[in-house]
């Protein structure tokens, strides 16, 4: 517990920095990282890669960046081993496939351009960064396809260093961390986020994302609104005023008469409105409004 807690507060130091623009002046606490012996399930709780992957994103100092490369690399040799029958072909592949993939400078794994449906049963498994938790379901493998593909269907022209398949990890990370299983909020959910992201309309969201101008923990709740391209809010924002305008205009646009009588108070200081409430060869209905007790009601 004791290592738990250390690798926990050096992470908070460093998305301070993060956080202030100071990632400059890191050096110091990735080295009290390197020289601490990290363990896989210390690796997977604090989440410290994701901290560290972040932290060299964000700054322009090369020894920062080289010491945070560094850290990565070591923390992927904390991967699961061959070491048992059940899991020996599955971890292998892993370990195979990320060492093939590191050496050739990244790239697309090999495996066929999934369905966007999360229920698929037969998704391989791809290489895990030390950033992404490891996970053995069949579920959660597909949905961090499915996200890592919707994530590349707007990437921009300079994609050097962008790690999608990383990025989708982390995403399905942060959305299975809200739910706690894959039932079908979960799913829901996924489906949400692989739709926005695609939206050949809104290509900023997937670029925020991967510039970490939206983290995947944000991303994971945010609503459609919030997700929504400039064009579709301003759309929105025009609709809600020209709402509103309607609304206002049938409360302050009636008509006084005194053709009315009200039935509750008797009295005949009316005004009136007209709506087309029906079909457009339907004559208009008409809404009274008592002046007096403030009785309405509507006269066909």
């Amino acid at each position: 517990m004791g290592l738990e807690e250390d690798v926990l507060k050096l992470g908070k130091k460093l998305e301070k920095k993060i956080s202030n623009n100071d990632c400059d002046s890191a050096l110091d606490l990735l080295e009290r990282l390197k020289e601490t012996k990290i363990t896989l399930e210390v690796l997977q709780k604090t989440k410290i890669g994701m901290t560290v992957n972040n932290l060299r994103k964000q700054t322009k100092d090369e020894q920062v960046i080289t010491a945070a490369k560094a850290l990565i690399k070591n923390w992927k040799k904390l991967l699961p081993d061959s070491g048992s029958a059940k899991t020996e072909g599955e971890t292998s592949g892993i370990k195979a496939d990320s060492e093939k993939k590191e050496a050739e400078g990244g790239g697309d794994s090999g495996s066929s351009t999934p369905k966007d449906d999360p229920d698929g049963s037969q998704s391989e498994v791809k290489p895990m960064s030390s950033m992404v938790t490891y996970t053995g379901d069949s579920v959660r493998l597909k949905c961090r396809e499915m996200l890592s593909n919707a994530l590349q269907a707007n990437k921009p022209e300079e994609t050097e260093g962008l790690d999608f398949d990383d990025m989708g990890g982390q995403i399905e990370d942060a959305i299975y961390d809200v739910f706690s299983d894959t039932g079908i909020k979960y799913k829901n959910c996924v489906r949400s986020r692989v739709f926005n992201l695609k939206d050949s309309k809104n290509p900023m969201l997937s670029a925020n994302v991967m510039c970490g101008f939206i983290s995947p923990e944000k991303l994971a709740s945010m609503t459609s609104e919030e997700m929504a391209s400039s064009e579709m809010k301003n759309l929105r924002d025009v609709f809600t005023k020209e709402a509103i305008k309607d609304h206002q205009m049938a409360k302050t646009g009636r008509t006084n008469t005194s053709l009315f009588k009200c039935g509750r108070c008797g009295k005949s200081s009316c005004s009136y409105n007209q709506l087309q409430t029906r079909s457009a060869d339907e004559p208009m209905t008409t809404f009274v409004f008592c002046n007096d007790c403030g009785h309405r009601w509507k006269f066909c």
